[in-house]
C-alpha cells in the first residue's frame, strides 16, 4: 500500500433538517448540524468523512464546535504534511497529550481510513478486513407520546424488515411502553430498551421489571461514566445490559469485562476515537466472547459509509443502528443513497474503492453555511 500523506484537510459545516424530530431522554434534534471533512493528498485524490458529536453537550461533552476548534488547532497540525507507512499510525499520532475529544479524532482518524482505501482503488470494508458483504440493520425509535404510538412506529417497522427494534427510554416512560410493544410484536421479534442514562442504581427494582420482556439488552441505563454501578445492576438483571457512553476505549471495555458491568458493547467509531480503537475493542470482545454491535448518531449517508464498513467485521453480530437514508431524511447528500432489503440488510459496497458512494456536491454546497480550509502549505483563507 502507497504511504499516506495529507495535504489539506476543508471543514464543512451544513445543516440537514430530519423528516421528523427525534427525542431521546436528553434532548430533541429537529435539524442535524453536520461537521465534515474533506481529506485531500498530494496527487488530487479525496475522501470525506463526519465528524458525529452534535451542536450541544448532551450525549457527550463534545460539540460541532469544540470539535472544529480542535481539528483546526490540534489534530489536523498532526496529520498534515507527514509522511504515514498508513492510517493505522494516525490513532496514537492524534492521541499523543492530547485528552479526550474522541469525536473530533474519529473524525481525521476514519478520513484517513476512507484516503488511504481510496488511494489504494480497495473499498474501506476491504481495508479494515470486513468479512460480510450485507450487515444486518436495526432501528432506533425516539420516545414518543404514548404505547399506542411506539407501538404503531414499532410494528411498522416490523413490516418493513428490520431486524432488531430499539426503543428509546426513560422513567415515566419505560415498563409500561416496552410491555405494550412486546405483546403487540410477540416474543420472535428481537427488542431492546436503550435509557441514555435516564436512571441511576435506586431504580433497580423498577428496572428489574423490564427482564419479564425477554428484550436482546438494556443499553446504558445509568451514568455515561460509570461502570461499578452498572455491575450492581447487571448482578440482578437476567438482561444482558449493553455499555455505550461509558465505552470510550479499549481500556474501558476491558474494564468493563473485568467487572462485570455488561455483557454486550454498542461500538459507536466517533465516540471511541476512531477506526483503530473500535478494531480494537471489537477483537478484545471477541476474544471475551462479548457481542458488538454499530451505534449510530444521526449521521448522513458519509457517516453511515463508515459505520456499514466497520460492521462488515465479523463480532458485529447484532443488527446495527444502520438504517437506510429516507429513515431520516428526505434527501440524502451521498449517491446511490443507503437502502434496506426486505430482509433488513445493508449491502456493503466492496465493488467500489473508498466509501462506495458518491457525494452530491451541488446538494452539498446548498447545505453548507462555512467552510475552513486547512493546509500543510502557508495558511490559507477561512470562508465564512
Amino acid at each position: 500500500m502507497p504511504t499516506l500523506c495529507v495535504d489539506r484537510i476543508t471543514l464543512r459545516e451544513i445543516r440537514l433538517s430530519l423528516k421528523e424530530p427525534f427525542r431521546i431522554w436528553s434532548g430533541l434534534v429537529q435539524e442535524r448540524r453536520i461537521a465534515l471533512l474533506e481529506l485531500t493528498n498530494r496527487d488530487g485524490a479525496s475522501v470525506m468523512s463526519e465528524c458525529v458529536a452534535f451542536h450541544q453537550p448532551n450525549y457527550s461533552p463534545e460539540t460541532i464546535d469544540t470539535a472544529w476548534l480542535a481539528i483546526r488547532e490540534w489534530l489536523a497540525p498532526r496529520v498534515l504534511g507527514r509522511e504515514l507507512a498508513g492510517p493505522e499510525q494516525v490513532h496514537l499520532l492524534l492521541d499523543e497529550h492530547i485528552r479526550g475529544h474522541n469525536m473530533a479524532k474519529a473524525a481525521v482518524e476514519m478520513g484517513c481510513w476512507g484516503l488511504a482505501a481510496e488511494s489504494a482503488g480497495v473499498s474501506l470494508s476491504s481495508l479494515l478486513g470486513g468479512t460480510r458483504d450485507r450487515v444486518p440493520t436495526g432501528i432506533s425509535l425516539g420516545l414518543q407520546s404514548d404505547p399506542a404510538a411506539l407501538v404503531a412506529r414499532a410494528q411498522a417497522a416490523v413490516t418493513a424488515g428490520y431486524r432488531k427494534i430499539k426503543v428509546k427510554i426513560r422513567p415515566g416512560q419505560d415498563v409500561e411502553y416496552v410491555s405494550a410493544v412486546r405483546h403487540a410484536l410477540g416474543a420472535g421479534i428481537g427488542l431492546m430498551a436503550d435509557a441514555n442514562s435516564a436512571y441511576t442504581l435506586a431504580d433497580t427494582e423498577h428496572l428489574v421489571r423490564l427482564d419479564e420482556f425477554g428484550l436482546i439488552m438494556l443499553e446504558q441505563p445509568l451514568g455515561d461514566d460509570d461502570l461499578v454501578r452498572h455491575a450492581a445492576l447487571q448482578r440482578r438483571l437476567t438482561t444482558p445490559i449493553c455499555l455505550d457512553e461509558s465505552i470510550t476505549s479499549v481500556d474501558r471495555a476491558e474494564d468493563m469485562i473485568a467487572l462485570g458491568s455488561g455483557r454486550i458493547v454498542n461500538i459507536k467509531p466517533g465516540r471511541v476515537g476512531g477506526f483503530t480503537a473500535s478494531k480494537s475493542i471489537h477483537d478484545l470482545c471477541a476474544s471475551a466472547k462479548i457481542p458488538v454491535w454499530c451505534g449510530g448518531m444521526l449521521e448522513s449517508g458519509i457517516g453511515r459509509a463508515y459505520n456499514v464498513a466497520l460492521a462488515s467485521l465479523s463480532n458485529f453480530s447484532l443488527p446495527g443502528d444502520l438504517s437506510p437514508s429516507a429513515r431520516y431524511w428526505h434527501r440524502d447528500i451521498i449517491t446511490p443513497e443507503w437502502t434496506m432489503d426486505d430482509e433488513g440488510m445493508v449491502q456493503v459496497p466492496l465493488d467500489r474503492p473508498g466509501l462506495g458512494v458518491t457525494v452530491d456536491h451541488d446538494f452539498l454546497d446548498a447545505l453548507t453555511v462555512r467552510t475552513e480550509v486547512l493546509s500543510a502549505r502557508p495558511a490559507m483563507a477561512v470562508v465564512a
